[in-house]
């Protein structure tokens, strides 16, 4: 994983088209995009979401897709009241398990 896009937004109203549009997509972006890892969580009225990307050719074909500009639109009109999207280069990662073997 070199690239994170993260995605920050003041909800406004998500409903179940959100959740079921959302799970598309996700699922849609990990096997036809080469996303490798997502995450997301929402609290209140603040949503966050982290993709893990290789390339910058594969975030911006994600974001060209039909789907995910529908998505867009819908998010614009519909879900939230504001958002940014912030793209960085990971240059180190680390982590730590807990867990015993």
């Amino acid at each position: 994983m070199k690239y994170v896009v993260i995605f920050k937004a003041k909800i406004k109203a998500l409903d179940e088209q959100y959740s079921q549009t959302a799970q598309l997509l996700r699922e849609k972006a990990l096997s036809q995009f080469n996303c490798q890892k997502f995450e997301a969580i929402s609290e209140q009225d603040f949503e966050i979401a982290l993709s893990y990307w290789n390339s910058l050719a594969d975030i911006q074909a994600w974001h060209h897709d039909a789907e995910h500009q529908v998505a867009q639109q819908l998010g614009k009109e519909q879900w939230y009241q504001s958002f940014s999207v912030e793209i960085c280069k990971i240059e180190r990662h680390y982590a730590h398990s807990a867990h015993s073997i």
